[in-house]
């Protein structure tokens, strides 16, 4: 049995915030299995890298002994979070929350011990709160305490729009702190408002506040913005393992340690060390990387299937080989026109590799249309048909085709 300051170093791995790290410590000491906390609003069915990271410090939790209770939204989704929103979230239908919890469910025990998770619904207490029940939570909050939240103060100085029900989801969101008896809630760095709430919540209800427990939001693998599917940029949980290996090659290598910590399973104490090797230059960040992929992969399916991925990014990527498993058949119209040619930006589209012509016509410019193993030239937009017949046409790195 690790001892309270042993647990807090290795919880502390990757954390953006504890507050107060002080209570979480004399937690630890009390030596018995704490409640935490992570409510998830199933806005969306899939979960990428960037989602789990919250999921990941939970399994951190489940593995030190202590029990992880997941709140599926369902009833705080109907209100839609409005952190870091300068507008009205869409509000879901109960279907759409359904279906997406489904899935999210699904995807996180991915990551989570079930023995050691309890899966609850807070529309199960929020939707059988009378008037009476709502005024009662809602009279421990003032409109000047809601509005030191920056989104809504930015929102109200701006003059832009803020619906009431909005004003109810971090009351809400509290009220799960206190029907759970949470000891510890975890949170992006945008969730330290709605967490501090739940504190505040419980103190007032006569009961032992929990402690709030904040994660940095992961970088895509651009390395910028945030992870999202709308920038382009994620790691989905549910990728082909060959994919999620390259992504991960792709990352920059200031990132790796961060990685390793928010989306890894290897331990703290591992991560410590590889830390200190980059800094000292002794750890090769190009197999540094290889290993991070293999660890992810590995997570989400198994030993095998992530050094069969390595391999084949060898292959493909490294050895510029093509894997002929990867070669996608496609039919299209190989008929020349009266010059004899066929327009090939246009069969680039009819087999998906681009979602338009001109996408097409940029990437043949950009020198990412191979036909066998040489590059087309700039402005190669039309082609003589024979020399398609029977190649491996190649648009980027991963998207690779045989007309037929």
């Amino acid at each position: 049995m690790l001892s309270a300051e042993e647990q807090l170093h290795i919880i502390k791995s990757g954390v953006a915030d504890i507050v107060p790290e002080e209570a979480l410590l004399k937690k630890l000491k009390e030596g018995r299995s704490l409640n935490i906390k992570l409510g998830v609003d199933p806005t969306a069915p899939d979960i990428h890298l960037g989602h789990a990271v919250p999921l990941r410090k939970l399994r951190t939790f489940q593995d030190l002994g202590h029990q992880v209770i997941l709140i599926i939204g369902d009833g705080t989704a109907l209100i839609g979070d409005p952190s870091g929103r300068n507008s009205t979230r869409p509000q879901l239908t109960p279907e759409q929350v359904a279906a997406n919890a489904q899935t999210y469910v699904d995807q996180a025990f991915k990551i989570l011990d079930p023995d050691k998770t309890t899966l609850v619904h807070n529309a199960d207490w929020l939707l059988a709160l009378n008037l009476e029940g709502l005024l009662k939570v809602a009279s421990n909050f003032t409109v000047a305490r809601i509005l030191e939240r920056d989104d809504f103060h930015n929102r109200y100085t701006q003059q832009l729009p803020i619906g009431v029900h909005e004003f109810l989801y971090p009351m809400m969101q509290a009220y799960d702190s206190v029907q759970i008896k949470a000891d510890v809630e975890l949170g992006g760095t945008d969730q330290l408002f709605n967490l501090l709430a739940g504190r505040e919540l419980m103190e007032k209800m006569g009961m032992e506040p929990q402690v709030c427990l904040t994660l940095p939001l992961l970088e895509g693998t651009d390395g910028v913005q945030k992870m999202s599917k709308s920038y382009g940029n994620y790691i989905g949980l549910t990728d082909d393992p060959n994919d999620m290996f390259g992504k991960v090659m792709s990352i920059p290598d200031e990132l790796l340690v961060k990685y390793f910590r928010l989306a890894s399973t290897m331990p703290v104490d591992e991560i410590d060390a590889l830390e200190e090797a980059l800094e000292r230059g002794e750890a090769d960040p190009n197999q540094t990387k290889r290993s991070l992929g293999r660890n992810i992969v590995a997570a989400y399916y198994d030993g095998a299937t992530a050094e069969a991925a390595e391999d084949h990014f060898v292959r493909t990527v490294v050895n510029k080989e093509v894997d002929e498993g990867d070669v996608v058949e496609c039919s299209v119209d190989l008929t020349p026109n009266d010059e004899g040619l066929v327009y090939l930006a246009k069969l680039l589209v009819d087999c998906g590799a681009c979602s338009s012509t001109g996408d097409a016509r940029r990437l043949i410019d950009g020198g990412g249309v191979k036909v066998g193993d040489e590059a087309l030239p700039a402005k190669s937009y039309n082609v003589d048909p024979a020399i398609l017949q029977g190649k491996i046409i190649s648009a980027g790195k991963r998207k690779h085709y045989r007309f037929v």
